[in-house]
């Protein structure tokens, strides 16, 4: 099992050393015993209330590209508290991954409230999945409304095949914006149609057009 190592102490006071170096040798031989295999070791000494600390970053970054299984701690303070603490349990509940403590001897297990407001933060997240659908769903049947085919840029599909995906259809977005639709209901409608596309990138393309095009004023 990959797992990253997490050391925390929250203040800076030269005391904390001994914490810290603490916290990686039992940390560590814990690791050795089970036959983890470390991708890292992170330390660093922020307050466990701070969700921006550097070396939390660092191991979000590891949890959500899905390179650790589990992220080893003493105990479920290092991680953080308060509201950090609940939006980082979340991040790891959300890829799949354990947190581990040397207090549990094993996984961490939730306490009531916590599982009760992860549980709401999940629905909140379903639900805004839904509504993001929802405008992509509405975006495509007023494109198709007002006279976008759909079908011409999915036949089109293999013409450009290896090149990158923000060679946008710049025709179609002059065409959905000459029908009266905004940029960010055009970005939907193309996201639609399997464009990673934003609403800036929308805009900033339908501008170059429009001071290359020789129509132009």
């Amino acid at each position: 099992m990959k797992v990253v190592i997490y050391c925390r102490v929250s203040t800076d006071k030269e005391a904390q050393d001994s914490s810290i170096e603490r916290q990686r040798m039992e940390l560590s031989k814990v690791a050795s015993h089970k036959g983890f295999d470390v991708v890292e070791i992170v330390s660093e000494k922020e307050s466990g209330y701070d969700v921006d600390r550097e070396g939390m970053l660092t191991v979000l970054d590891y949890v959500t590209r899905d390179a650790v299984d589990a992220v080893l701690v003493t105990d479920d303070t290092r991680i953080g508290r308060g509201n950090a603490k609940i939006a980082i349990l979340h991040t790891f509940k959300k890829h799949g991954v354990r947190l581990m403590t040397l207090d549990s001897d094993g996984e961490y297990q939730l306490a009531d409230a916590e599982a009760m407001v992860l549980e709401i933060v999940s629905l909140v997240e379903e639900y805004q999945r839904k509504l993001h659908n929802a405008k992509i769903a509405r975006g495509m049947r007023r494109a198709v409304e007002q006279g976008f085919r759909p079908e011409r840029n999915l036949n089109r599909q293999g013409e450009n095949a290896g090149r990158s995906r923000k060679d946008v259809p710049i025709e179609e977005i002059v065409r959905l914006r000459e029908l009266g639709l905004t940029f960010s209901d055009i970005a939907i409608t193309l996201r639609g149609m399997g464009h990673d596309i934003s609403k800036a990138t929308v805009n900033r393309r339908y501008l170059e057009y429009r001071e290359l095009s020789p129509t132009s004023d």
